[in-house]
């Protein structure tokens, strides 16, 4: 049963960003496979232009600067050295992981975790970090949806599954286009604003519509519970 206490009935999580440092590492991977393609593009030029999408939905993109149309040969290549290193690299985002048990505890298992990126990467990340168990089941992919961020497809399915209307759901975010894919869900948006490279400042997460930001994902649970704009 709904907790009466607690603001939201459901908490939706992106992943990439918010629940894993995987931002730095998927980079590094992407522009060595951008490169070999005659991009000749910077690390931290991918993150201005990839964080917070799906790399196949840029597709256009890589053929205007390399001339190339990528295919699925491609991205499952990219995918395979992006897992390679995130299998051996990857760590959570400091305090996530507390944060998710108090949670999932607080709500009785009404979390979810809906990320732009493939399914395979989603499930590797949360196993390597200690937090499938808490998200079995209900992780969503933008992969699977009819469009990825920043449209609101995956929350709205998430929100869906767990029998929450979207406006009762609180959506945690740390970049533009999962903020907006948030606010255009209807639900209450959550932004995770620490500063350094792969995150949205706290001003531009705003300037979407998140309803608040916050630098410290250790905070989380005590953020959501006192958030008075209920």
């Amino acid at each position: 049963m709904p907790d009466s206490a607690f603001p939201f009935d459901a908490i939706l999580f992106d992943c990439d960003g918010v629940l894993v440092d995987s931002e730095p590492i998927t980079h590094r991977v992407l522009v060595a496979e951008l490169r070999e393609l005659g991009w000749a593009i910077t690390e931290e030029e991918a993150m201005q232009v990839f964080v917070g999408k799906a790399v196949k939905d840029e597709a256009e993109l890589i053929h205007q600067k390399t001339g190339v149309h990528i295919d699925r040969a491609w991205l499952d290549r990219f995918w395979a050295r992006r897992n390679e290193a995130l299998a051996r690299e990857l760590v959570p985002i400091p305090g996530a992981v507390e944060a998710v048990r108090a949670l999932h505890q607080r709500l009785d298992g009404r979390i979810a975790c809906a990320s732009g990126a493939d399914r395979r990467k989603v499930e590797l990340q949360l196993a390597k970090v200690g937090l499938l168990d808490l998200f079995e089941g209900r992780i969503f992919s933008g992969h699977e949806t009819p469009r990825s961020k920043p449209h609101p497809d995956v929350y709205l399915a998430a929100a869906e599954a767990l029998g929450v209307a979207p406006q009762r759901c609180a959506v945690v975010e740390d970049t533009v286009t999962g903020a907006t894919a948030g606010v255009a869900a209807g639900a209450t948006v959550f932004g995770y604003s620490p500063g350094g490279p792969g995150h949205s400042g706290s001003q531009a997460l705003l300037a979407v519509g998140a309803a608040t930001t916050f630098d410290d994902m250790a905070r989380l649970p005590q953020v959501l519970a006192g958030w008075a704009g209920r």
